[in-house]
């Protein structure tokens, strides 16, 4: 089912009253490894009464009806379901019931098995749903995926994706010659960037073993593991690299018309970028080790008269993190920041929207659009540290740049507060909800679409940067063409800086 879809949240807009701090939910794109996936945090306590959170209702039941058969009671007709569950309801599901209360009554199932059944349940409603990037994870990969989240975990540490046959971004379920896995971003520091991985180098197998028939959570068990374990990879590396908006091979694809009803903004244009070319096919070894994730570095540049502030991802702590960084810049008398978000997968949304409110003092930062098409204005909170329009802000972006760095960057770009510079953004529009279930593991649900201040909604397509600045994929490691032109925009010296950046 496409994005689009009318069974599909169509919107970007947040609450405008602040989330629960407890909540868990996040804002995603794909399989987590340690590997993680681009995942944020959707903040709304308040849930819109449509079919996707019908699904979550249900969940509920058929959880209730397997701890009763689990303590001796037969479930029969009608039952099994919450109370006060309407007729019509009740009745389209006494066919679930009478299915699983056959099995039960004739097979002599131990409790793990009943709990096997319980679990299928569980994933058969969910994948029916459709919905991109929805996914019923197991107690294991469940806890994995929260603990990659708030940023600590063994693995190689870069962010993963899907993309299909050259290189364009799609969303699909099951690894083949037109679903392939791709590195959306190493993570600062990690095993990954030390070996050499770059965003858009697209994984062909692991350990010798393709990944055709996996899914990306199958795959990501496959190559996380225990600190000081090596996995072999087998890497193809295109120029341009994959992952982000399609690039026509050989020519120019026609735009698809929305869907009616779709939420309102610029439909991309046909590329007129060139093909994809495969430049490499190599085996990389990779040393897994603990990944502890430091999503904020800052420094000064071009003597003093810039800051640097870099955030490699939004965990829980980032925008505090963030707020210290660019203060410190601005109590120092700095005017002229460089922001860099490339290679940023994304993560809690809540933060996301305390980062864009450094440098916007009012209105909105992004839309939410829900299943039934209600959309809702997410406004800056106010009281920045640097909303002063005399403090002038480049952004720095890529390919890598996804989910909530990309609410970050559209908000920025569409309030006039930042000069973005770089590669198209990642193209990730949808916020994901983790709802935890006990010790059955958990669902990544999607919820909602979320849109730009002016309402684009830059899923598959990107966010496409003021001053488009390209790497060569054989740009030397010590040079950064990116945040020289980023200095050169605010009237510093443009300096070869990638040798600047810190280790994690």
């Amino acid at each position: 089912m496409l994005p689009d879809d009318p069974r599909v949240p169509r919107g970007d807009d947040a609450a405008t009253d602040p989330p629960d701090p407890d909540s868990t939910d996040l804002t995603g794109s794909n399989a987590t490894l340690p590997l993680t996936v681009p995942v944020a945090v959707a903040g709304p306590t308040a849930r819109p009464r449509s079919p996707v959170f019908a699904v979550a209702m249900v969940l509920v039941a058929v959880l209730a009806g397997g701890a009763l058969f689990m303590s001796g009671y037969s479930v029969g007709r009608g039952q099994g379901l919450a109370p006060g569950t309407p007729a019509d309801e009740q009745a389209a599901w006494r066919p679930f019931w009478d299915v699983y209360s056959a099995i039960v009554n004739r097979y002599p199932l131990e409790d793990l098995e009943r709990r096997t059944l319980i679990e299928g349940a569980i994933r058969g409603l969910v994948d029916a749903v459709g919905a991109p990037y929805s996914s019923y994870l197991s107690p294991d990969d469940f806890d994995q995926t929260i603990r990659d989240i708030t940023g600590e975990f063994e693995g190689i540490g870069a962010e993963i994706g899907t993309v299909d046959g050259v290189g364009n971004t799609i969303d699909c379920g099951t690894f083949g010659p037109d679903c392939q896995l791709v590195i959306i971003a190493p993570l600062d520091g990690s095993p990954a960037e030390r070996a050499g991985l770059r965003s858009g180098d697209v994984i062909l197998a692991v350990d010798g073993s393709t990944l055709d028939g996996l899914t990306p959570d199958e795959a990501r068990d496959r190559i996380r593991g225990e600190a000081g374990t090596e996995v072999e990879l087998r890497i193809r590396r295109y120029d341009p690299p994959a992952g982000g908006p399609p690039i026509p091979a050989p020519t120019p694809a026609p735009t698809a018309a929305p869907s009616p009803g779709a939420s309102p903004g610029a439909s991309p244009a046909p590329s007129t970028a060139p093909p994809r070319v495969v430049v490499d096919e190599f085996q990389l070894s990779v040393t897994r080790a603990k990944v502890v994730r430091r999503d904020v570095t800052s420094r000064t540049l071009a003597d003093g008269n810039v800051g640097y502030v870099r955030i490699a991802g939004f965990s829980d702590a980032a925008a505090d993190a963030f707020e210290a960084a660019v203060k410190k810049h601005v109590d120092d008398g700095v005017e002229k920041l460089v922001i860099d978000l490339r290679g940023n997968p994304g993560g809690f949304l809540t933060d996301a929207r305390r980062v864009a409110s450094v440098f916007i003092e009012s209105g909105p930062v992004y839309w939410q659009e829900d299943a039934n098409g209600v959309q809702t204005q997410t406004d800056a909170i106010g009281g920045g540290v640097a909303t002063d329009e005399a403090i002038q802000v480049v952004l720095l972006i890529d390919g890598g740049s996804a989910s909530a760095s990309e609410i970050v960057a559209g908000a920025l770009q569409d309030r006039g507060r930042a000069t973005l510079v770089g590669q198209t953004s990642f193209g990730k529009g949808t916020v994901q909800e983790w709802i935890g279930l006990e010790d059955l593991g958990g669902v990544r649900l999607t919820v909602w679409k979320w849109l730009t201040p002016n309402k684009r909604w830059i899923h598959h397509v990107g966010i496409t940067p003021d001053v488009p600045v390209e790497v060569p994929a054989d740009t030397p490691r010590n040079e950064d063409p990116v945040l020289d032109k980023a200095l050169e925009i605010l009237g510093a010296s443009a300096m070869s800086s990638r040798a600047l950046l810190p280790a994690a």
